[in-house]
């Protein structure tokens, strides 16, 4: 299984599953990423952390903690 992380720049994909727990995957629903959305990758820092991903038509910063948690396709 593919995490968010693991996503290359300039890729969109699709959200199969939340890993994690309580507040944490909470937290992750709250900014609009839940099963079956749509994710755009638009750019990955040189270490990795933040990722820059466009959901629902507006831009976030994710964690690579919590990217981690999001599996895709």
């Amino acid at each position: 299984m593919k995490t968010l992380k693991e996503v290359p720049c300039g890729k969109t994909v699709k959200v199969t599953r939340l890993t994690g727990e309580g507040p944490v995957r909470r937290r992750i629903m709250d900014m609009g990423i839940t099963k079956g959305v749509e994710v755009f990758v638009r750019k990955v820092a040189p270490l990795g952390d933040p990722v820059e991903v466009t959901v629902r038509g507006y831009e976030l910063s994710l964690r690579k903690a919590d990217a981690e948690m999001i599996q895709v396709e």
